[in-house]
């Protein structure tokens, strides 16, 4: 399999990231990817990246991370905003490597003591994949109506 890289995206990789899709059946999954990049654009909080199957855009991810605040809280929070993988690269092991190198950016941080994420239920849902990773019900649903999951990373913020 090529290697999966996280790579910034740049005014030359654009449109190549905007033009990614799921398949149609997940498109109310998540958001688009030119939205995702203009919500980042007025959050001071939005960490993201391109995800990369050898030299091919492949999808995209991310995170709310509140340590790039002005000023950040003392026990800041992190959270999977977006993650998606185009149609043509599912199944193949990319989500699950991008997805790896999302935790260990978050992990090399030593600041979090856990990652949250949220998911639209129901059929095809990706519930089962964050699961596979360690993700938890919280218990709780964010203003969306979304369920709320948590992967603990450590008992003391690493």
């Amino acid at each position: 399999m090529p290697v999966i890289t996280l790579r910034e995206i740049t005014a030359d990789t654009v449109r190549q990231i905007t033009s990614l899709s799921v398949r149609p059946e997940q498109a109310h999954f998540v958001a688009g990817n030119a939205i995702s990049l203009a919500e980042a654009l007025f959050s001071q909080e939005a960490w993201y990246r391109a995800i990369y199957q050898g030299e091919s855009p492949a999808g995209f991810v991310m995170l709310r991370d509140e340590t790039l605040r002005a000023n950040p809280p003392s026990q800041p929070k992190v959270g999977l905003w977006r993650f998606m993988i185009d149609a043509r690269f599912q199944g193949q092991g990319t989500g699950k490597a991008g997805l790896e190198q999302v935790i260990s950016h978050v992990r090399s941080k030593q600041v979090f003591a856990s990652l949250s994420t949220s998911y639209v239920p129901g059929p095809g849902c990706p519930e089962p994949f964050y699961r596979r990773f360690g993700f938890r019900p919280t218990g709780k649903f964010n203003a969306k109506g979304e369920v709320m999951l948590e992967l603990i990373l450590s008992s003391n913020g690493t």
